[in-house]
């Protein structure tokens, strides 16, 4: 049965309110909601939650924590049963996060009322898509998702741990449930390269109207149902054909839309970015590809926005929708209706619009790029990349970069990117490709970061970058190798610590001693 027509009814209500949303009253009474509701709680007692009626009340209260402070100060104690602590009630859930950089595993409070919101930003999505694609049917088929294993671990009685997407499907009302593929029973399969080989198989069967999950699994899924197909014969097409709208968050796009073209082209399909963490769903594109993701103002998260030139000095500049500003790159900073309270998120992001409120996702915090005062993140990394790339002609598949300190007295310190080409690789036994590229990359950041461009000068602070290839299937085996195969697991793509990536290009087999030609032939 074909739900479309009901969720286009109930779209168009939900298009309508949104509208007529005001921002700041919007997110004033959402803060303001979620202190009530935690003034009872330890937490809401050390800040005198029954005291605050505004937001400036609620900054003087509630200093900006990283998860380590919270983690010490409120939930280590007692982990893994939270009674009233930051939150009312106990916490039946743990999403256990990995950091791409870090490696620092952390244990992040989920409550019903999360899960309830993500469903609520999902909602606002497909009101999004069905507003510019009044057609569509996206629930005329099955919801394809590709996620690591939904299978739970409990911690305690009454407390659960693992992916968000375990939870998520856990809360699934049973008339979702019927419209999602795949069948719980091969959701729990818990080795990726087992999980691939099976829904690949039985998606040849299905109806796949929508698909959801990170670029870069996406993309190995349909290559692998694609080579399915074309070893039946006969098949000249899209891979899914019936495909209306795929839903990605995580990584950027931009690297995997070429390689994504050969299976989408021909089908009646449109892409649309979430912003998806563990902590909540913070916003999703309700315009075009590349035009910002609107913010969820009213899903039980607080958002606060600090200047990233600001992160780390004793009293930053504390923004809310009611003051932020277009081209600022601001760290994020979130209180939701899972105890989080001013929490620093640790990404990056832009606004492209204020009314409403639209943003890019720069990067990381964490994985800004600046031991030699460069100042780079994530997003201009991997825009040069891109740009160096069509300059070339060379197709990049994955890649990560980090920096490099040579030993010698006197030896300026430089980037080295790691990367794995898409397809065959010009001329790969000579050392001109790597040069071209690296050069592309170079004079990219030199035009759209001053401070990239000052320590370039004469090579003073900042010695030319350098590129290495690396074998197709590295960063797959890596990944492999320490279980990050599916789900929400990435590729670092920037490892700013000079001994951590040392360590990580020692684990994918390179050598960082100065490039010379011999190492090419």
């Amino acid at each position: 049965m074909d739900l479309t027509a009901a969720l286009k009814v109930l779209a168009k209500r939900r298009s309508a309110r949104l509208a007529h949303t005001d921002p700041a009253h919007a997110q004033e009474a959402c803060l303001l909601d979620l202190v009530r509701r935690a003034e009872n709680t330890k937490f809401g007692r050390d800040h005198d939650f029954a005291g605050i009626s505004c937001v400036t009340e609620f900054q003087n209260r509630v200093p900006i924590r990283p998860f380590e402070d919270l983690w010490k100060d409120y939930w280590e104690a007692s982990f893994p049963v939270l009674d009233d602590i930051s939150w009312p009630g106990r916490i039946p859930y743990f999403a256990k996060t990995s950091g791409t950089t870090t490696g620092v595993t952390k244990h992040i409070p989920v409550t019903q009322e999360i899960i309830r919101s993500n469903e609520k930003a999902g909602f606002d999505l497909m009101t999004y898509h069905l507003a510019h694609n009044p057609q569509s049917k996206p629930l005329s088929g099955k919801t394809f998702i590709i996620a690591g294993s939904t299978a739970l671990q409990e911690l305690a009685p009454g407390v659960l741990g693992g992916d968000v997407s375990g939870m998520n499907t856990r809360n699934t009302p049973f008339w979702i449930k019927r419209r999602i593929f795949p069948s719980p029973e091969h959701a729990l399969i818990s080795s990726w390269d087992e999980k691939l080989d099976t829904l690949s198989r039985l998606a040849l069967d299905q109806r796949i109207t929508m698909v959801s999950g990170m670029c870069n699994w996406v993309l190995i899924m349909l290559d692998r149902i694609r080579d399915l197909k074309e070893a039946r014969g006969g098949f000249d097409g899209p891979t899914l054909p019936d495909l209306q709208l795929m839903i990605h968050s995580g990584v950027p796009m931009e690297l995997y839309r070429d390689r994504l073209e050969r299976h989408l082209a021909g089908a009646p399909v449109e892409c649309r970015e979430l912003y998806a963490a563990s902590e909540g769903f913070i916003a999703c594109a309700d315009r075009g590809a590349g035009e910002g993701m609107r913010l969820m103002l009213d899903s039980n998260l607080f958002l606060e926005f600090v200047p990233l030139s600001e992160l780390g000095s004793d009293n930053p500049t504390r923004h809310w929708v009611k003051t932020i500003e277009r081209n600022v790159d601001y760290a994020l900073v979130l209180s939701n209706c899972a105890g989080l309270w001013s929490y620093l998120l640790g990404d990056v992001v832009r606004f492209v619009d204020t009314a409403p409120p639209r943003l890019h996702i720069m990067g990381r915090v964490s994985q800004m790029l600046s031991p030699f005062g460069e100042h780079l993140i994530g997003a201009e990394i991997e825009e040069a990349v891109g740009v160096a790339a069509a300059i070339t002609g060379i197709s990049i598949g994955e890649y990560s970069v980090g920096p490099v300190l040579p030993s010698g007295a006197g030896a300026t310190g430089y980037h080295v990117y790691l990367i794995e080409a898409a397809g065959a690789l010009r001329d790969s036994h000579n050392i001109q490709p790597a040069q071209d590229l690296a050069t592309a990359i170079d004079r990219v950041l030199i035009g759209t970061n001053e401070d990239y461009a000052c320590q370039r000068a004469g090579n003073a602070g900042l010695a030319p970058p350098e590129v290495r290839w690396l074998p197709p299937g590295t960063f797959e085996s890596w990944m492999r190798s320490h279980g990050k195969m599916g789900g929400q697991h990435k590729i670092p793509r920037v490892t700013p610590k000079v001994d951590r990536f040392a360590g990580f290009s020692t684990e994918l087999g390179i050598d960082l001693t100065p490039q010379s030609e011999e190492a090419y032939a």
